[in-house]
C-alpha cells in the first residue's frame, strides 16, 4: 500500500490554509502517480483522514516540545494509529511523521483551520490523544504543557474542557472533579447534572462521522468521564 492510498483521502480541508502548507512538497510526491484517488467533493473518507492528518502534524509539535523525540513517544503513536486505523495505515503514518519531525508547525495557523473545520467533539478527542503522547514517558515536561494548552487554545477549547482532558491521566480525587469540569464544593445535585452534561457531550456517537476507529477511541475518553462521576459518588456516599 503506497503513501497516496491513504493520504490521497485528505484532499479535503486538512490540505489547504497552514496544515497544506506545512505537508508541501512532500505530499504532493507522495500523491504523485495515484491521482485517481483524488475527488473534487469533500466525503467523509476525506474528514476521516484529514482528521488524521492533523492529528499527525499536531502530534510532531508535541513530541518536539522538550527538544528530544523518545522512543516511548514513538511507540505511543505507533500503537494508536495501528489499534484505531489499521496496520497500513501506521506504517505510512509514521513513515510520514519522520518528514513532519523535521519542520516547525505554526500551532497559532494550524489551530485555526482545525477548529473551522472541526466539531468541538472531535477536537476534544485530537487534544485526548495529544496529552496521551506527552504522558508517554511516564510524565508531562513543562514544555509538553505549555503546547499542549497552546494547542487547546488555538481549536478554540475552552480552560475547562481543556484542563478536564490533562485530568483524565490522573487518578487522584482532585482530577475527577476536573473531569466533570465542576468545582470541589459542587453541590450533589451539581455534580449529577454535570456527569448527565458531559456524558451527553462526549458520547462516542458525536465523532461517529470520522469512522469507528476514531469512535473506539473516544470511548475511552467517555470512559473516564464514568468513572470520575463514580469516584465523586462513593466519596460522598451519593446513591
Amino acid at each position: 500500500m503506497g503513501y497516496g492510498k491513504w493520504i490521497s483521502g485528505a484532499i479535503g480541508w486538512a490540505l489547504g490554509g497552514p496544515i497544506g502548507g506545512i505537508l508541501g512538497y512532500t505530499i504532493a510526491s507522495f500523491l504523485e502517480g495515484d491521482k485517481s484517488q483524488k475527488t473534487a467533493d469533500f466525503s467523509p473518507t476525506e474528514e476521516r483522514n484529514s482528521f488524521l492528518v492533523s492529528l499527525l502534524v499536531l502530534s510532531s509539535a508535541v513530541m518536539r516540545a522538550d527538544n528530544r523525540v523518545m522512543k516511548s513517544e514513538l511507540d505511543y503513536v505507533k500503537r494508536f494509529i495501528n489499534d484505531n486505523f489499521g496496520p497500513d495505515a501506521a506504517g505510512e503514518a509514521t513513515r510520514y511523521l519522520r518528514d513532519l519531525l523535521k519542520k516547525d508547525i505554526d500551532i497559532k495557523s494550524v489551530g485555526a483551520q482545525i477548529q473551522r473545520f472541526m466539531n468541538s467533539e472531535a477536537r476534544l478527542q485530537l487534544l485526548h490523544y495529544l496529552t496521551g503522547i506527552a504522558r508517554a514517558d511516564g510524565a508531562v515536561s513543562v514544555a509538553e504543557l505549555k503546547i499542549l494548552r497552546e494547542i487547546a487554545f488555538a481549536m478554540s477549547l475552552s480552560q475547562r474542557e481543556s484542563e478536564a482532558i490533562f485530568a483524565m491521566f490522573d487518578n487522584g480525587i482532585e482530577s475527577a472533579y476536573q473531569i466533570l469540569e465542576i468545582d470541589k464544593n459542587a453541590s450533589d445535585d451539581e455534580v449529577k447534572r454535570a456527569y448527565k452534561k458531559l456524558a451527553v457531550k462526549h458520547h462516542p456517537d458525536k465523532v461517529s462521522h470520522l469512522g469507528a476507529d476514531v469512535q473506539k477511541a473516544s470511548e475511552e475518553r467517555f470512559k473516564s468521564i464514568s468513572e470520575a462521576y463514580e469516584k465523586i459518588k462513593k466519596e460522598r456516599g451519593i446513591v
